[in-house]
């Protein structure tokens, strides 16, 4: 754990860690407490389901618009004001509710509010080479630590929410996760670090395209999608499983052990000695990644499971740790907080796709066959990653 240590000993990483899990703690909450908080008032689970999905596809559609912002015009311009607006969407969602509102309203609402999320993971990872230029050794434990984080968060944010509905309501859970984004967002401008970075004044705009003029950057979204499917499938295929073996209240604690798997994971690549070079990492980690889901097809029972869902875990952190590295690597020098933006976009596209399919699958076929297939397609990222392996290589060697 010394070089973990060495990272938040580094000035400023504390800080600005601490910042982004209070941002980011709303993609724990949000989805749940929609879903709970509209069942509870509406009686529909079907508009509560969409309302989420809609706020998910707001956040995927707006993240790479914020990083071509924040490139553009600075932090502090862009993350406030986003704040603010994520917070007001989430009101608006709570007020259209109450006032009686049509459904349409409250999906608008919920898009509105994850079109605003602001992008403090992606400006976070475009920061760390500056961060950490002086110790460029804690390079990949640095990304390996933001990696688990985000899976911290997806642990707390159920956790925090499962609370707040309990001892207050559904709508106390999303004031909570409005007031977090709120005070992280402002915590995270407020460093030195990040009033330090300077906008790209005199940006190069001969491509529509931003960052995915790179090369680099167009391979590592596009593999992004396929693997959020799979990851998404599974996502769905699990609580399947255990309302098929009678034990529908162990789904939350499989998908529990099987972000604690990511995470551990993630804090073990962060410490590996003599790693090879980042790009062959993560081809051999794209290659693990979609083996390790397809055991959980032969599971006989929930206890089973519990020990399939770890290596199906395993490799998730590492694999966007190895990602993240590879977008500093690629990312045009006019676009960086954009490019870390386009591969998250397409997983979280790819989740969204994954849990649709997924529903289809388990009713038509079961369980099994939707495990089997979400390893098949979590494959697909393998292929292409491995077929396009040149755009991520070091630009001194990769083709002109």
């Amino acid at each position: 754990m010394r070089l973990y240590a060495d990272v938040l000993r580094v000035p400023h990483v504390a800080w600005l860690l601490a910042a982004t899990i209070a941002a980011r703690l709303p993609i724990g909450i949000n989805a749940l407490a929609i879903v709970l908080y509209l069942r509870e008032e509406r009686g529909s689970f079907a508009i509560a389901g969409v309302a989420a999905g809609a706020l998910a596809l707001g956040g995927a559609l707006g993240a790479p618009v914020q990083g071509r912002l924040v490139d553009g015009l600075g932090q502090r311009r862009v993350l406030i004001p986003l704040a603010l607006g994520h917070g007001a969407g989430l009101a608006a969602l709570v007020f259209a509710t109450e006032s009686g509102a049509p459904g349409a309203v409250l999906v608008a609402c919920g898009l509105l509010a994850g079109f605003a999320m602001p992008p403090t993971s992606a400006v976070l990872r475009s920061m760390w080479p500056s961060l950490l230029r002086e110790r460029p050794d804690l390079v990949q434990p640095a990304y390996a630590l933001d990696s688990v984080l985000i899976e911290i968060i997806f642990i707390l944010g159920p956790l925090l929410t499962a609370i707040a509905t309990t001892v207050l309501s559904p709508a106390a859970a999303l004031a909570i996760s409005a007031g977090s984004v709120i005070v992280g967002t402002t915590a995270f401008t407020a460093s030195p670090a990040s009033r330090a970075v300077q906008p790209q004044r005199g940006r190069t705009r001969g491509s529509r395209l931003g960052a995915l003029a790179s090369p680099g950057v167009r391979t590592l979204a596009i593999t992004s999608l396929p693997l959020g499917i799979g990851i998404g499938m599974c996502e769905v295929t699990l609580p399947a499983f255990s309302d098929a073996s009678g034990a529908a209240a162990t789904a939350g604690l499989l998908l529990a052990i099987w972000s604690l798997g990511s995470a551990a994971g993630g804090l073990v690549y962060g410490v590996l000695p003599n790693r090879p070079p980042v790009e062959r990492v993560y081809l051999l980690i794209a290659a693990l990644l979609p083996l390790g889901l397809l055991p959980m097809a032969a599971a006989t029972s929930v206890p089973v499971m519990a020990v399939l869902v770890i290596p199906a875990g395993i490799f998730l952190a590492p694999l966007l740790a190895t990602q993240n590295e590879l977008v500093a690597r690629v990312a045009p020098d006019d676009a960086r907080t954009e490019a870390y933006t386009w591969p998250m976009t397409c997983f979280v596209g790819g989740i969204a796709l994954g849990a649709a399919l997924a529903g289809v699958l388990v009713e038509e076929a079961g369980w099994r066959p939707s495990f089997l297939v979400a390893g098949a397609l979590a494959g697909v990222a393998t292929v292409i990653a491995i077929a396009r392996r040149d755009t991520v290589a070091p630009r001194d060697l990769a083709p002109a």
